[in-house]
């Protein structure tokens, strides 16, 4: 594929709101992990909470919008200059041909959660300022983002579970490619709820302890929150920016919520990335693991990894500082492989302890100083649903 420019790109959660909180806590090995305070949730487990979002309110203008998932994305398309850079680009193109793609699993559950506290005791009925469309709709976060920006081209909401906010680049990217678009915003969002919270203990995945990914004595994920925007363009980028390099989509519909055994999916996710950026398995120096801290997870994607890439490759998961971010997760991962990237740190895994014998990956349990040129980020959903990214600087 064309290499695509990444010109710009914004972070938001439990470790802070910008890429340099976020960099700063993975250097000082800060995890955002706490135990479980939300709502009226009452769960022995960990969350990743986005600290003053109750506070926050979208833009007057946008008011329908507001619920936590639309106040999150404020705060993501605020933070680092992000929404500037958009202005400039929609400058630069014209707002109709700035594309919006963006991914969440749950949208803004918790607002239909809250409405159904209040509905009416005689009929039944939801109250008349819950506003569906704006808040619970799937398609919210990206009516809201091209709103709030400005923009008027191609707009798509992907919910594909945790792997919705990687698969944007490749929606994207195909659409730069057909020419629908010259720039696109792509991005992720979800914030807590307790259908999320709740679901995800019925299924018996959530740790009693911060998560432990890798770990052998690892029992389940830390669900988190949070915001991540990034600003593709087709033009070629300037020697040393960062770059969409490959992207690869599978799905090997195995199991409802079960990896396959084998990293069937997972397996050609990232054989198809590595083919279109026109890479060996060599040339990446550092992956960053979807390493939820589920058994099944973890052991599935490190028979994948490890077939093509060994023992010598680093690889981590990030998802012990800032838990589990669903569909948030993926544009969170690769903005973390980008910062990597540009810092030359490799981030340690948090909270793993005793790395499980029976996984063979080179899992790094401490951070290490290293030149990174090629980083791939691994996301995998429910059902099957793969994606891996590779990112990397122009030469």
């Amino acid at each position: 594929m064309q290499p695509l420019a990444i010109n710009h790109f914004s972070l938001v959660n439990c470790l802070g709101a910008g890429s340099s909180s976020i960099i700063a806590a993975l250097r000082e090995r800060r995890s955002g992990l706490a135990a479980c305070d939300f709502e009226t949730v009452v769960l022995d487990t960990w969350i990743g909470t986005v600290a003053g979002l109750d506070d926050v309110r979208v833009r007057p203008d946008l008011d329908a919008f507001d619920c936590r998932n639309n106040r999150l994305a404020q705060l993501g398309l605020e933070a680092d200059g992000f929404a500037a850079a958009v202005a400039a680009a929609r400058e630069k193109y014209g707002a109709a041909r700035v594309g919006v793609f963006v991914g969440t699993s749950t949208s803004g559950m918790l607002q239909t959660e809250l409405a159904y506290r209040r509905r009416d005791p005689q009929s039944g009925a939801l109250p008349a300022d819950f506003h569906y469309a704006e808040t619970q709709n799937t398609f919210s976060l990206a009516d809201f983002v091209q709103r709030y920006l400005g923009l008027g081209g191609p707009a798509l909401a992907v919910s594909s579970a945790c792997s919705s906010s990687a698969k944007v680049f490749a929606h994207a990217a195909r659409a730069i490619a057909a020419g629908l678009c010259d720039a696109a915003v792509v991005g992720g969002v979800d914030s807590l709820c307790l259908t999320t919270l709740y679901g995800f203990s019925s299924l018996q995945l959530t740790s009693t302890a911060p998560c432990r990914p890798y770990d052998k004595d690892r029992n389940g994920i830390s669900v988190g929150e949070g915001a991540g925007f990034a600003l593709l363009e087709k033009n070629p980028a300037r020697a040393g920016a960062m770059q969409l390099l490959g992207v690869g989509e599978a799905c090997d519909a195995y199991h409802m919520s079960t990896p396959h055994p084998d990293g069937m999916g997972a397996r050609l996710a990232m054989r198809q990335a590595l083919e279109r950026a026109g890479l060996a398995p060599a040339d990446i120096d550092y992956v960053n693991l979807h390493g939820t801290a589920t058994k099944a997870n973890d052991a599935s994607e490190d028979k994948a990894v490890y077939d093509l890439f060994g023992a010598a490759t680093p690889v981590s998961s990030t998802k012990g500082a800032t838990g589990h971010l669903l569909g948030a997760a993926g544009i969170t991962e690769a903005i973390i492989g980008m910062l990597a990237i540009e810092h030359s740190l490799l981030p340690g895994g948090m909270h793993t302890v005793n790395l499980d014998p029976a996984l063979r990956c080179n899992y790094l349990l401490e951070n290490r100083a290293a030149r990174v040129t090629r980083v791939l980020s691994n996301s995998f959903g429910f059902g099957g649903n793969n994606c891996s990214l590779i990112l990397g600087t122009a030469s």
